[in-house]
């Protein structure tokens, strides 16, 4: 990248991947523009760059107007790094022509599975960002992802126009990762008592994500574990920004908290020691799977 060169990125959840873009954005001259699809790894990613000295920021609906405005200021100023933005901004014309006086280090695709409808979270946004080339000609990009088959890796690379990129891809596994499957429980009281058990006899004290299906049931399950005196906090697309900010901001800072959560939560959080994943139910794909028992 440091070269110019479009790069492809296939590295497992954990493996540092947003150093493939953080490093050469810092050393080339400009802001580089990172697409990402949550709010919350967003914030995640901004908050621990910060934390660490480097220009960064994002622009998203959490914001208001005045807080984009400033945001805005500082791209037209120089003064910005990284700027973290969601797919559906980063095509909007508005968007695009307030981006086009500024220099441009590198445009960073995170989560690139997102482009291929063979892939488990698909965005129709994505594919339309290949309009960025015409906007920004000759400016590098890198597209990365954690979960990509061959026929996702293909989509990506044709969608995104990598033809001609550097293809780095390194191995899924994750050997300090453990998987255990329990029979399906007759009913969530049932599936709640094992859970219970697990969590007393090997995560007692310990930070953790519990997977449910539906919002009613991250609320109960989350209002459960409070009951029994564990620090569980709820988090799905129902709350409201500031609620989801909040909470995914306790769960990276403190210790042996438990995010109850619908698969709105996880993708690129990083937090080194969640030491448990439940699913309550089944998710969407092996691929899904994958990337959401990645976090631990």
């Amino acid at each position: 990248m440091m070269e110019g060169h479009d790069t492809f990125v296939l590295m497992p959840t954990g493996g540092g991947k947003s150093l493939c873009y953080q490093i050469p954005a810092l050393m080339r001259s400009g802001v580089a523009l990172v697409i990402s699809p949550l709010i919350a790894l967003m914030q995640d990613q901004v908050e621990a760059l910060v934390g660490n000295g480097v220009r960064a920021a994002f622009l998203n609906s959490s914001l208001t107007a005045q807080e984009a405005r400033r945001i805005c200021a500082k791209i037209f100023s120089g003064q910005l790094d990284l700027l973290y933005v969601s797919p559906e901004r980063a095509i909007m014309d508005g968007f695009l022509d307030m981006l086009g006086s500024s220099r441009l280090a590198l445009i960073a695709i995170d989560e690139a599975h997102c482009v291929s409808q063979w892939g488990h979270d698909f965005r129709p946004e994505y594919v339309q960002l290949a309009k960025l080339r015409e906007h920004f000609p000759g400016v590098p990009w890198v597209a990365l992802t954690a979960t990509a088959d061959e026929a996702t890796r293909s989509d990506i690379i044709n969608h995104l126009g990598l033809q001609e990129a550097k293809r780095f891809i390194t191995s899924f596994d994750r050997p300090n990762i453990y998987y255990s499957i329990c029979a399906q429980a007759s009913g969530m009281a049932e599936t709640r008592r094992r859970f219970l058990a697990f969590l007393q006899n090997k995560h007692q004290g310990d930070s953790g994500i519990v997977y449910c299906l539906t919002r009613k049931d991250v609320e109960k399950t989350a209002q459960w574990l409070c009951d029994l005196g564990y620090d569980a906090l709820p988090y799905h697309a129902g709350m409201s920004n500031e609620e989801r900010a909040a909470n995914q901001t306790r769960f990276v800072q403190e210790e042996a908290i438990i995010m109850v959560a619908t698969v709105a939560f996880g993708m690129g959080i990083d937090k080194p020691n969640v030491r448990f994943v439940a699913h309550f139910c089944l998710p969407s794909s092996v691929e899904a799977y994958y990337q959401e028992t990645g976090r631990a």
